[in-house]
């Protein structure tokens, strides 16, 4: 990819804009769950709250909230339905499974968390359908990064998208129908190994009941999130799998030590060859090779999230298979992401970054929101 631009990007232009942001993987509700965080609040707000607290030992430093969003534009955002295994469980959260069972309810509760965000605040909105999801870009019409306020704040709203993190939540594969018409529009089988698949350390294939979930999902367009997923049942999933496809929140593995976590280039190769997108997980453990929790946050920076990102484009050979996806307070918090980022507000220096580093003004814009546009738009009805 030698001049960064990408043949397609042309026709994207006319459908994004390149003020908006849409972050692919934000766990918003596991954390209003597990330690009582009010997302509609700012993320300062949470950090007052929280000082020397439970959640900031465990999940890190806020990075996410309402003002936030609004602030940086960050118009659409993947809300997880996360569910933890007993077994990978901290003695300080009281939240996990035992079963199947157990995992519907968590996934369940967190449903119930997100339709309570959108009862309380007209500026959050639930999106289901391809309506749903024009609805929400027309209010950011007009928006610009760039102004100290925006006067039409107020009248901006933020889009939810469910995506379940870890399938055990579907307690069998025909209960994919049931999660759809409960508003789930993208299913991640893994975060460590589930019923249908090995994950993150704990290695293995898709398993017979995983290739009846991709079966049960088909009918639906639903989006197959690969993030998490081990390599040998990632590679079965592209075989099994011909609707979306999607690496939420997956960095390059050449880029990392967190092998089984993450994308080899074979990955890559073989998700670019299905039109997928891969969405760059902004966490200083997944950006640097040897970085560990406490070590200085200034160790990275916005060029090393360029970095990543110019990783996948450069074995694409375009611009149209990456995005963002921060995983921002998904276990890890303002202090464990790279200097320049304080909150999810400032996800927008990213763009000037690319611009520095070659990229043309379409495929920044493809990069920022463009990309997961595309595939929502492609998934939903």
């Amino acid at each position: 990819m030698r001049n960064r631009s990408g043949s397609h990007s042309a026709f994207f232009f006319e459908e994004a804009s390149l003020s908006i942001i849409v972050d692919a993987h934000e766990d918003i509700a596991w954390n209003t769950l597990c330690f009582g965080r009010d997302y509609l609040k700012s993320a300062h707000d949470l950090r007052r709250s929280e000082t020397a607290g439970s959640a900031e030992s465990v999940t890190g430093v806020a990075m996410l909230g309402l003002p936030e969003w609004l602030k940086g534009g960050v118009a659409v955002i993947g809300a997880t339905l996360f569910t933890l295994p007993q077994r990978r469980r901290s003695s300080l959260l009281e939240h996990s499974y035992r079963n199947v069972h157990e995992a519907h309810a968590l996934a369940l509760r967190q449903i119930e968390i997100y339709e309570r965000m959108a009862d309380r605040s007209s500026q959050i909105k639930l999106i289901q359908t391809r309506a749903d999801l024009e609805v929400v870009l027309k209010t950011w019409e007009g928006f610009d990064p760039a102004l100290p306020e925006d006067p039409q704040k107020d009248q901006r709203q933020i889009g939810l998208v469910y995506l379940i993190e870890g399938g055990d939540a579907i307690r069998e594969p025909a209960e994919v129908a049931w999660w759809y018409e409960r508003g789930v529009r993208l299913i991640g089988p893994a975060w460590v190994g589930t019923q249908y698949c090995g994950g993150t350390d704990e290695p293995g294939p898709l398993t017979a009941a995983g290739v009846a979930l991709l079966k049960h999902m088909r009918p639906f367009n639903l989006v197959l999130d690969l993030s998490h997923m081990d390599e040998p049942a990632f590679l079965q999933s592209l075989d099994h799998y011909d609707g979306p496809i999607i690496a939420s929140h997956s960095n390059p593995r050449a880029l990392t030590n967190n092998l089984n976590r993450h994308l080899s280039d074979e990955m890559i190769k073989a998700l670019i060859q299905r039109d997928g997108v891969i969405g760059t997980l902004i966490f200083n453990k997944f950006l640097l090779k040897g970085w560990e929790t406490g070590y200085p946050k200034d160790a990275a920076t916005v060029e090393t999230v360029v970095s990543a990102i110019d990783y996948v484009c450069q074995i694409a050979g375009d611009a149209r298979h990456v995005g963002i996806g921060t995983d921002f307070d998904g276990g890890f918090g303002m202090k464990s992401t790279p200097v320049g980022f304080d909150t999810v507000a400032d996800l927008h220096i990213i763009a000037p970054a690319l611009e520095r580093r070659g990229y043309s003004a379409a495929d920044v814009e493809l990069i920022m929101n463009g990309n997961w546009l595309r595939v929502l738009r492609g998934a939903l009805e």
